[in-house]
Formats: structure tokens, C-alpha cells, sequence
């Protein structure tokens, strides 16, 4: 019995892709989704089946399984004095390294740390890193187990205590033995504006990968002292309206950073779980992301 092949983006009216984008990002909630998308769709059922059909998939897109015998994998926990107290996110590293090791700091979507972000951790941890993905969920019970739960309960934090729990885990994983003094952060969406947030609050941090997120304080921007690798996608009108005062901010502050923007793709297009997923671009942008991370992150 042969699969169905899942959708992809070009099987979606963009209007139905940019309500979506509204209901993910918590501007709309799921009835807004639903009442928007019926009018491209078969009545309510029809809605409901749009949705279902964007919803991610993460056992099928799963690349690097969680019990590889490449990696040393495990949850851990950090302490946050000036966030939330304690935090908790998933260590990987590859096993049996033998030398000193680049490290990342791996930040999700706002949906806390779910099983692709797990798996983006271990993928990195296979590129010779050792990775760190913490939950900015696990103050309000961790990541619940699906994405409309995580989201709602992403709603209920307080973000001025997320951020410093993720600038805790970041100096954590610094000081961690067996690291070989580089630092650099990778983060998606939500994750890619805490990346951005971060290079204007760690002064020793190397590198910084913000996948279409939103840029930092301008104000804050000459603060910054990693390289940046500024991936953004081609149709994201909610993140690009913020990118030419950002650019002109890291000019005028002389940051070193380059800008990927594949054409033809949309916000998230690196995430192989959802039918915004862009193959081609994402091979790109992760290919680009990993050589700029061990270019930048060597001892």
C-alpha cells in the first residue's frame, strides 16, 4: 500500500499560507484560521482538513534518530538566576570525541523545545558540535506534546525571564569542560530573534545563525561582536518589514554578517516537518549555516 505523498507549500493557496502564518505566530487563533481559510476550502471540514494538512510531521521528517550510537544524548538542567530559576534543555555531543568542542546553542520556535528541534540538535551534534537546545517551556511543565498545547502555553511566559534563561543556558554551555572556548547560537522563527537578542547580550559569543527572525533593538545593535549569518525567506512579510533598518543598524555599527534569502520561500522554510518546507533552499541555507558555524566556531 503506497503513501500519500505529503503537501507541499506550491498545494496551498498563499492566502491560506498567510493565514497560517498569522494562527502559528498567535495573531489569529484557530477559529480565526478556520473561519479565513473555509473561504478556500470545502465548508468547515474543509478548513479543519487545511489545518491538519499543515500540522507537522515529525516522525516522517526525522533525520538523526534519538538513539544513535554516534551521539551522547541527554536532558540536563542549568541554573537561571535572573530567569526563572532552572532550566532545563537537551545536551548532545558526539561520542567518544577525543578533542575540544565548537558549541551551539540551538533555539526553537515558540512552541518550545518539540521533537524537531531535538532532532536539529542532534544533527548539528553529527557536524562534530556539541549542541544545547533548551525549553523555554520547562518553567510551565516543558514542551506538552503537541503544537497547539505549546503554543498556547508559550503565550503564558514571561519574556523577560525567557530571555534570561536563554542568556543562563548560553553561559552555561560556555563553561562546560571539553569545549574549545568558541560559542555560537542557531535559532528558527521565535528562536532566530532570541539569536539576535543574544549577540547584543554575550559579549564572547562567536557566531549567530538567525533563521527569519526578527532583528534585535536597533539601539542595541552596536553591542554586537559575532558574525552573523542572516538567513530570511523570500515571502515573510511580518519578519522583512523589520530587515532594512536592522541591516542599516549592522552597517552603520560594522558587523560582520551576510544575508541568505533563497527566492520563492516562505517563513519556516527549513523546517522539513510542515509543507512550508523548501528542499532545495533548505539544503542551501543549512549547508551555508553549518560551514559558517565550523569556519567561525574553530579553535
Amino acid at each position: 500500500m503506497s503513501q500519500t505523498p505529503r503537501k507541499t507549500v506550491q498545494d496551498f493557496d498563499p492566502a491560506v499560507m498567510r493565514l497560517f502564518d498569522q494562527y502559528v505566530h498567535g495573531l489569529i487563533d484557530r477559529r480565526g484560521f478556520l473561519k479565513g481559510a473555509a473561504a478556500y476550502s470545502v465548508g468547515a471540514s474543509g478548513a479543519a482538513g487545511l489545518l491538519a494538512a499543515l500540522a507537522p510531521d515529525f516522525a516522517a521528517a526525522q533525520v538523526v534518530k534519538p538513539d544513535d550510537g554516534r551521539l551522547h544524548a541527554r536532558f540536563v538542567q542549568f541554573p537561571s538566576p535572573q530567569g526563572y530559576g532552572t532550566g532545563r534543555g537537551y545536551l548532545v555531543e558526539p561520542r567518544d570525541a577525543g578533542e575540544a568542542l565548537p558549541q551551539v546553542l540551538v533555539v526553537h520556535e515558540n512552541r518550545g523545545l518539540n521533537p524537531h528541534i531535538e532532532d536539529i540538535a542532534r544533527r548539528l551534534a553529527l557536524e562534530g558540535f556539541r549542541a544545547f537546545a533548551p525549553d523555554a517551556l520547562f518553567p510551565l511543565g516543558g514542551y506538552p506534546g503537541d503544537e497547539d498545547s505549546a503554543r498556547a502555553l508559550f503565550g503564558k511566559l514571561d519574556q523577560a525571564l525567557t530571555r534570561e534563561d536563554m542568556v543562563a543556558a548560553a553561559n552555561w554551555l560556555d563553561a562546560r569542560e571539553g569545549g574549545n572556548g568558541k560559542l555560537g547560537v542557531i535559532g528558527f522563527c521565535y528562536g532566530g530573534a532570541i539569536s539576535n537578542f543574544l549577540a547584543t547580550r554575550l559579549p564572547d559569543l562567536d557566531a549567530a545563525v538567525p533563521f527569519y527572525g526578527s532583528g534585535a533593538p536597533l539601539d542595541d545593535v552596536p553591542r554586537i561582536k559575532a558574525s552573523l549569518l542572516v538567513v530570511l525567506a523570500a515571502d515573510d512579510e511580518r519578519v522583512n518589514a523589520g530587515w532594512p533598518a536592522y541591516q542599516a543598524a549592522l552597517d552603520q555599527a560594522g558587523v560582520d554578517y551576510r544575508l541568505i534569502q533563497p527566492p520563492g520561500t516562505q517563513h519556516g522554510f527549513n523546517n522539513d516537518t510542515t509543507p512550508r518546507y523548501d528542499e532545495a533552499a533548505a539544503k542551501l541555507a543549512w549547508g551555508e549555516a553549518v560551514a559558517f558555524l565550523k569556519s567561525t566556531l574553530a579553535a
